[in-house]
């Protein structure tokens, strides 16, 4: 990689004001040449100097202001264009085969009766771009290495199915199951990149648009990361993102253009099919997407390559020694580019060259034919090829190539260029008969009259696919190809866990922090230690993380090239080179972007990381949901610690930090496993059962979500009898009632066990209850696993009924059951339908707010004397107790007065 000095800047601004000018005379000689360039040849002329001045300027490293955008032509000039080193003939061939086959399996998809449809229109579009890549860069998995990673755009996956069934990967019967995944097993194709549906074919999920370009910016920072560690040499990989230039308005797109210039990562190249199109019109009737894109781009430090025309343009544009034509092109609108796409010969003749007569006098020579076929660029091999090759030998900076397109390329009038191309889903027998001469098909009329239209196969011994395959093996293999060669790592014994398992003694500390110290000991391990990827955005020291500093240090390719101001301290900033830590700066997304690329590298590159992604808890899966529903579908693995968790505990920061539902979130999403433990012993037992799930024998593809809190508590030392199967299952008492003569079974998380337990120890004291206290360290887990009964259960009704875990574990306990959380009701109600008995919940439902944390559990009534209060309404409903006793209740704790409660523990941000 390029060290800083040798980088492209990235220069903001203009003239400096407060330079002085040291020599007049010699300023007023440049500017009177200037004005001479201007008067005597014209303004066109005069930029064309400057431009060259300029482009000089940088080759001689004089620092001038960065050009936001340049004219509206190709970046690569046809005298630079290097060798096209392929089969230009037999290419075209393949690439209409794809195409035929592509459109085809989609119409087939839309037959009455199926109707799951598709998109045809984006692949369309998009076939040469991916073509050059398959024949010339993409590399394969086959030499041992992770190969390339490819970040294919979602809506063009029908092509991708296409070139896999030419190549033998895929029969006819899949391709004619696409989006019939169930119905169709094992042959159904997935609607999109699905990793989690096709594990052997997808490496990344792109169709939630903007999470692409998001995730291939983190995963070629994640390849500089794991080479600079040592733990895999990714020096031959090269992430390649394919995205849409109507995608490019999600904020996820662009938002983290700044760290790959940054970094520095020459391994990226970001190619956005500019087809002008949305998915129900222009991207920029009014403007040019194009230009834009190149001025955000090179802003943000990016190198740029446009490629806007075919080859049809180049004799033009040689001849236009005014710059008439390239001003017209500048001013053009993507809107008349669109219609014009969509025109005849005659109609752009008129229109495009009819308005200056020096326009007319080059076009005078050539038909209306010639004049339609002059073509956008992002479909033409050589000028594909010219731009990839330059994008690869690019060194110090991220390359973007922009290459014009046309939606709906060859598919005919009624498809090309249309603002409904991209729901149109069937193609009419005429369709299918100019579609079919466009790509010269062998085909004949009766196979497109009757019946569904035919795929077409050049044939296994056809040169087409000799070459195909041949251009496959000398890149390393066939992709899109997922493969696993990670192997199971030795995971440490009891001794990682014991401090945990000792419990604080006298010292009160947050869950985050009784988090952090086993992992600092999982750390230390010789055999995985240096696989933990800690992320954080911006808080490691909220979370008490900051201990981690002077030995694992925070990840920067440049390491730390300045004197820190705290170097003196024991706990110093401190970046480095093969640092371990990844701090990303303010930005949940790109953590958890960083999160997806650690977590799924065990399948990317063969070597397992174990990401420890800690955050606040409101800003996990309610801010970067998508991403984690991305995680899943990646099948990435690794630790989720939603940090300063629950509704009441974050004193003072009020609403937005106050998250009382990220436990129902992430009950939403099946491939994570969520807890909430209340003491250190419990989440020593869950990081070492989800290290050996996600990690062991036969891993599984799921991921941990703990959340952890940062108000301090006595941990007790894990008792003898210990419940371990219960603490992973979601439910085991922790301390049984010991007198009174009602019963009553209290179920807590988190934060609230030691209310619970202050609650019990009020019934048995002052109002003759004897209640049980349960951790219920999965209301989640205890779902899920319910669920699962009740569905085999209604499938096999011949067989002996099973019984959900939490029923079975409450079955016996006697009196009304009260749960309580530090989280909205609909988290712990997610087991009411299976407790047995009276089952009452206690939550925080609603907004949060600022206050003393008693106070917000008062108002809440999620305390220790409303935990009280309820378990005495349960009883009186019971009969067991006097109705008498909860006025009696309200009115002794004040429980109608917020500010009547104890303010509570204050302090503790880990």
């Amino acid at each position: 990689m390029a060290s800083g000095s040798d980088r492209n800047p990235i220069i903001i601004g203009g003239l400096p004001s407060q330079v002085p000018d040291f020599d007049p005379e010699e300023t007023q000689e440049w500017l009177d040449s200037l004005d001479a360039a201007v008067d005597e040849r014209g303004r066109e002329r005069a930029r064309y100097l400057m431009l060259r001045l300029i482009e000089r300027a940088r080759e001689k490293r004089v620092a001038v202001p960065e050009m936001r955008s340049t004219d509206y032509v190709n970046t690569i000039a046809t005298k630079d264009e290097p060798f096209f080193p392929g089969n230009e003939e037999i290419e075209r061939k393949i690439l209409n085969a794809t195409r035929w086959n592509a459109a085809v399996m989609v119409s087939r998809a839309q037959r009455p009766g199926i109707g799951v449809g598709g998109h045809i229109a984006t692949f369309a579009s998009s076939a040469s771009l991916y073509d050059v890549g398959f024949n010339h860069f993409f590399r394969g998995k086959d030499e041992g290495d992770g190969g390339d990673q490819i970040f294919f755009q979602g809506h063009a996956s029908p092509g991708v199915y296409a070139r896999a069934f030419l190549l033998d990967r895929l029969t006819e019967n899949q391709l004619d199951a696409f989006r019939q995944e169930k119905s169709k097993a094992p042959n159904g194709l997935s609607s999109y990149p699905h990793p989690r549906l096709m594990p052997d074919f997808w490496e990344f999920p792109t169709v939630s648009m903007g999470l692409g370009p998001l995730g291939a910016i983190y995963q070629a920072r994640m390849n500089r990361y794991m080479e600079a560690r040592g733990i895999a040499d990714t020096s031959k990989s090269h992430v390649w993102a394919y995205l849409g230039d109507g995608e490019m308005d999600e904020p996820e797109s662009l938002g983290q253009l700044s760290i790959a210039a940054r970094e520095g990562l020459d391994n990226l190249t970001f190619v956005v099919n500019c087809n002008l199109q949305r998915l129900d019109g222009p991207v920029r009737g009014n403007g040019k997407i194009m230009q834009e894109l190149e001025s955000q781009f090179r802003g943000a430090g990016w190198n740029v390559i446009k490629l806007v025309w075919d080859r049809s343009w180049d004799p033009l544009l040689a001849q236009d020694r005014d710059g008439i034509l390239v001003n017209k092109l500048n001013t053009t609108p993507d809107g008349q580019f669109q219609t014009y796409a969509t025109e005849t010969g005659a109609y752009i003749r008129e229109h495009f060259f009819g308005d200056d007569h020096r326009l007319r006098a080059m076009v005078e020579n050539m038909t209306d034919d010639q004049i339609l076929h002059l073509g956008r660029g992002g479909h033409d091999h050589k000028k594909i090829y010219a731009a990839y090759a330059a994008a690869k030998a690019h060194k110090g900076q991220p390359t973007v190539i922009l290459a014009q397109t046309v939606k709906g390329w060859t598919l005919g009038p009624n498809f090309e260029g249309r603002n409904a191309t991209h729901q149109m889903k069937k193609l009419t027998v005429d369709d299918l008969k100019g579609f079919r001469d466009r790509l010269h098909l062998p085909i004949p009329d009766k196979d497109l009259e009757d019946g569904l239209p035919p795929y077409y196969h050049p044939g296994r011994d056809s040169e087409e696919i000799q070459y195909m395959h041949d251009r496959r093996k000398s890149l390393g293999g066939y992709v899109p190809t997922r493969v696993v060669r990670a192997k199971p790592l030795e995971l440490p014994d009891d001794k990682a866990y014991a401090g945990a398992k000792k419990g604080s003694g006298q010292q009160k500390i947050a869950t985050t922090m009784a988090f952090v110290r086993i992992l600092k000991d999982l750390m230390r391990d010789k055999e995985i230690g240096k696989r933990f990827v800690p992320i954080a955005p911006d808080e490691y020291r909220t979370f008490g993380m900051d201990a981690f500093f002077p030995s694992a240090k925070i990840y920067n390719p440049l390491g730390q090239q300045y004197e820190s101001v705290d170097r003196e301290l024991l706990l110093a900033y401190k970046e480095s080179p093969t640092g371990q830590m990844l701090h990303d700066g303010i930005t949940e997304a790109g953590c958890t972007a960083s999160l997806i690329a650690a977590g799924s590298a065990y399948a990317t590159h063969g070597e397992p990381l174990i990401p420890v992604y800690v955050f606040y808890s409101m800003f996990g899966f309610q801010r970067t949901g998508d991403q984690f529903w991305q995680m899943a579908d990646q099948l990435a693995r690794g630790f989720v610690l939603g940090a300063t968790a629950g509704r009441t505990t974050l004193t003072g920061e009020g609403l937005q930090h106050a998250d009382g539902h990220s436990q129902l979130l992430a009950s939403t999403n099946p491939a994570c496993v969520a807890y909430d433990p209340a003491y250190g012993y419990e989440i020593a037992h869950i990081v070492k059962d989800g290290l050996r799930r996600m990690y062991g024998e036969n891993a599984e593809d799921v991921f941990y979500y703990l959340t952890v809190y940062n108000e301090p508590i006595q941990h007790p030392a894990e008792p003898a009898d210990v419940d371990v199967e219960g603490i992973l299952k979601g439910l085991h008492r922790i301390k049984p009632g010991e007198k009174g003569e009602h019963a009553a079974q209290i179920l807590a998380s988190g934060v609230a066990v030691p209310w619970a337990v202050e609650a019990q120890q009020i019934l048995a004291d002052e109002w003759n209850v004897k209640a049980d206290v349960w951790s219920a360290t999965s209301w989640n887990e205890l779902r899920r696993e319910a669920v699962d009964v009740e569905e085999h259960n209604l499938l096999h009704p011949e067989e002996e009924q099973r019984v959900p875990y939490v029923t079975q574990k409450l079955q016996g306990a006697e009196g009304p059951k009260v749960a309580v959380s530090d989280w909205m009701r609909s988290v712990p109600d997610q087991i009411s339908r299976w407790v047995p008995g009276t089952y009452q919940s206690l939550g925080a439902d609603g907004f949060g707010f600022a206050d003393t944390r008693g106070a917000a559990r008062r108002f809440f009534h999620i305390d220790a004397q409303s935990i009280v209060l309820s378990v005495l309404t349960e009883l009186a409903k019971e009969g067991k107790v006097d109705r008498s006793l909860l006025k009696q209740a309200i009115d002794r704790y004040q429980l109608l007065d917020v500010a009547a409660a104890d303010a509570g523990e204050a302090g503790g941000d880990a």
